[in-house]
This record gives C-alpha cells, structure tokens and sequence, in this order.
C-alpha cells in the first residue's frame, strides 16, 4: 500500500467530533479505538510525530505514548520515511522477491533471466 499524501481526508475519524480525540487521562484509550481500523494510521501518526503534536490522540497513540517514542528515538529525524520504509519491507517480506529481485540474490543478471524466459516461450 503506498504512502497516502492527502491522509486526513481518509481517516477514521473524519467523520468524528474533533474534541473527542482530544480528551485526557482514561478517555483517550477510548478515543483510541477509532484507530484500530484506520487505514491512514501510519502517516497520521508519522505527522504527529514529525510536527512534535502534543494534544490529541494521533495515529492510535496519546500524547504520552508519543513523548515515549520521541524521547526513546531521539535519532530518529523523520518518522514519516521511517515508518514508510517500515511498511515497504513489511509489504515486501510478505509478498516475497519479484523476480527480477531473486535473480539478483541468486547471482543472476535481470536481463540473463528475462532471455531464458523469452527463450523457453
């Protein structure tokens, strides 16, 4: 799944009343639970993250699980290419290697590959 530019307009909460993803203490695990199904999730949280958002729920966290990850990941300098690059090897690893890819691990040159296969039609 690609990374998605235009994000707000797709989440979960779009539909929601905006205060109530700014609540405090308990009630922000129950604000939460509109996340669960987000399919924006990664690139609200990754802006929250990169603006350094410090009210609201954002991408399923609250603003103390968010200060966690900052302060427990101070190197990291952006979240958005981060947890974008952690979707792709996600996306990758549970798709396997194209073809082109495991020539390359096998020790193949792409274009070797691509004449066998045009040769064997």
């Amino acid at each position: 799944m690609p990374w998605v530019e235009e994000w707000p307009s797709q989440g979960a909460c779009r539909g929601e009343d905006p205060d109530a993803l700014f609540v405090q203490g308990a009630a922000q695990q129950q604000a939460k639970q509109v996340c669960l199904s987000c399919p924006v999730r990664s690139e609200c949280l990754a802006h929250a993250l990169d603006t350094r958002t410090e009210f609201g729920v954002w991408g399923g966290t609250t603003e103390r699980e968010r200060r966690q990850l900052l302060r427990e990941h101070p190197q990291v300098e952006s979240w958005r290419r981060l947890l974008e690059g952690a979707r792709s090897a996600h996306e990758d690893a549970r798709l396997g290697p194209s073809p082109r890819q495991h020539a390359v691990q096998r020790g193949l040159h792409p274009a070797a590959v691509r004449a066998q296969q045009l040769g064997a039609s």
